[in-house]
């Protein structure tokens, strides 16, 4: 046979293959029709010898084919046989076909032909050398997460029913635990059980990083929070190593590499670190964390102890909560320092970043300054400053009239007249909230005005809850975006937005102005953002609500108080006024020791003081 003949068929196989065998449909059916036509198409006398295994399998299957007597056949062999031999006029619909070749494979004893085609997919199969290098995974027990803890079943993972069929790659869930190529294999039928081809990964091991306890090879189901690695910090992958008795846990990546014994890191030590093996809470220097969930390295004649995750640290780093660069120091000159970040004490003696600007005393924690909401993920060291053009938003023209970037058309004159008419119906057009006092821009030729404020607005800034520079953006784009410090959509008006490719944060002006530390009347200490990703969502204190905006970011009391305030709360205006009355409204954060029925002028609902905001004449 021609070798171009041999890989046509090599291919139709191979696709065949990789399509569902449990749902059949005209994919397999035409697949199958033109394997077929393909066969009987041959010259079984003018195949070359000495056949290859694949092609003499091949001729075995035609000449069983051919020489098939099909009333001696179970029916449903019989149908399916002549639907293919006779395609364009079947004598049965195709859902009597599709029903026949699911019952095809199943049936017992297996006729001669179905083996035989079952052999060829084997030796196609074993062609392939990503597919042969695959390690089965059978994992064990099944697992769940929620919240901080893992969950056990106690239950096996459960196998189907044997059937070859159901075992062929389209089956097979993949994981790629190392480089880019698949290592790593489920079979969703049989769980490995019928794949004794393929080396299996062990179900159970000893491991340096554990030695007290075994580790069970476990499917997890996830829900809640995500679980992180104990030795390389990332998250749990479907599959991993666990002891359920320390609640300890690794990734089949790290199980496949061996542990580094001991290491020269002069970075961040002078001396040979070793590795620690026992799983303990000892306090790192480089970070001042004392947990669990990382392998420790140390020095025995210093006692100096390092986190493996710590490794990793940069060097210089630029953060959102600072204008400056920040450097990492492992120790701290005597005095009282707190993190810029979480706004907690920071100890002298451990690591942590702080200011490279002489006269700037800024420090931070060491995981506080490389939290992914405040760290752009750069290491800065021997890299040169960047020289950020500062755009100013408008050109002075003369005194008091200037031309604004967002309306470069017209000029707009400043007006200082604090005993206007209120009038509804005219907006600032950056915020896109009433003029009640204080100065304001108005175009000299048009209805276009913006506060005083608003007209100053950066043309670029650094907000505090996201790392990368963020860009003014002069009214609305037509685009749905949600702000994402406040669960509103951004509709109208300006707004900032990140300047990095596939960034989608975007932010209200409102959002973007304040800043911390925040005082506001809601409460009686100066309020900080101080969320951590991953944290849970907080309960605002003023509406009672979670909000659901995508940083998750509150400002929230580092007092004893346990008090947060969404931003949707924090931008609300103090003052007001309301079409249907003529004096300011001001903002109230509840009474609890009234005793008065309110009732809203808007809704007519009546209003519990104690639990909601509350907007009232100003006495």
């Amino acid at each position: 046979m021609d070798s171009d003949l041999e890989l046509k068929l090599i291919s139709l196989i191979t696709k065949l293959m990789s399509l569902d065998p449990t749902i059949f449909g005209w994919g397999v059916k035409g697949q199958i029709i033109e394997i077929i036509s393909l066969l009987r198409s041959m010259d079984l006398d003018s195949l070359p010898k000495p056949e290859s295994e694949l092609m003499s399998v091949t001729t075995q299957i035609i000449c069983v084919f051919n020489s098939m007597d099909l009333d001696s056949q179970p029916a449903a062999l019989s149908k399916v046989v002549s639907r293919i031999t006779d395609p364009v006029n079947p004598t049965d619909s195709d859902s009597d076909f599709d029903h026949s070749l699911g019952e095809i494979l199943d049936l017992e004893p297996e006729p001669e032909l179905l083996s035989l085609i079952y052999q060829a997919f084997s030796l196609v199969s074993s062609m392939n050398s990503k597919w042969e290098k695959l390690i089965s995974l059978r994992p064990q027990v099944v697992h769940r997460v929620g919240g901080d803890k893992i969950y056990m079943n106690d239950e096996q993972v459960s196998c189907r029913r044997y059937n070859k069929w159901a075992c062929l790659p389209k089956n097979w869930q993949m994981f790629w635990f190392i480089g880019e190529d698949a290592t790593h294999f489920i079979c969703k039928a049989c769980h490995g059980q019928n794949h004794k081809e393929h080396n299996n990964a062990p179900v159970k091991i000893k491991h340096p990083l554990h030695p007290k306890h075994s580790l069970l090879l476990v499917l997890l189901e996830t829900y809640g929070r995500k679980r992180q690695c104990y030795c390389c910090d990332e998250d749990l992958k479907a599959l991993f190593y666990y002891c359920p008795a320390c609640d300890f846990t690794l990734n089949v990546a790290c199980v496949e590499k061996p542990p580094v014994l001991s290491i020269d890191h002069p970075k961040w030590h002078e001396h040979t670190l070793a590795l620690f093996s026992r799983t303990t809470s000892l306090t790192c220097d480089v970070c001042a964390l004392a947990y669990s969930t990382s392998p420790l390295y140390i020095c025995p004649p210093c006692g100096f102890v390092v986190h493996q995750k710590c490794f990793s640290l940069p060097r210089v780093i630029r953060i959102s909560r600072h204008p400056h660069r920040i450097s990492f120091t492992l120790s701290f000159r005597q005095g009282d320092w707190s993190c810029g970040v979480c706004r907690r004490k920071i100890e002298n003696d451990f690591g942590g970043y702080s200011c490279m600007r002489v006269g700037c005393f800024y420090a931070a924690h060491s995981r506080c300054a490389t939290q992914r909401n405040v760290w752009d993920g750069k290491e800065l060291e021997g890299e040169p400053e960047e020289d950020i053009e500062e755009i100013e938003p408008f050109v002075r023209i003369s005194d008091g009239i200037i031309q604004h970037f967002s309306h470069q058309h017209h000029h707009l004159r400043l007006d200082e007249n604090t005993c206007r008419d209120y009038d509804e119906d005219r907006l600032c057009q950056a915020c896109i909230t009433p003029i009640y006092f204080g100065n304001f821009y108005s175009c000299m030729q048009c209805g276009f005005i913006l506060h005083e404020k608003c007209a100053e607005l950066s043309r670029k800034i650094h907000h505090p809850i996201h790392p990368h520079m963020l860009t003014l953006v002069a009214g609305y784009d037509g685009f749905r975006h949600y702000c994402s410090a406040c669960p509103s959509f951004i509709t109208a008006g300006f707004f900032y937005r990140c300047v990095r490719e596939g960034c989608s944060f975007r932010l209200h002006v409102q959002c973007a102005i304040v800043s911390e530390p925040l005082v506001h009347e809601s409460h009686m200490h100066p309020l900080f953002l101080t969320s951590k990703p991953g944290e849970m969502r907080r309960i605002c204190s003023v509406c009672k609500e979670i909000q659901r905006s995508t940083t998750k970011e509150t400002f929230n009391c580092i007092e004893e108080c346990d008090f947060a305030l969404c931003f949707g709360c924090a931008t609300l205006p103090h003052k007001l006024r309301y079409k249907h009355d003529k004096h300011m409204l001001t903002l109230s954060y509840g009474e609890e020791t009234s005793k008065m029925t309110y009732w809203c002028e808007a809704c007519e609902g009546e209003i519990d003081p104690k639990k909601r905001l509350l907007i009232k004449l100003e006495e």
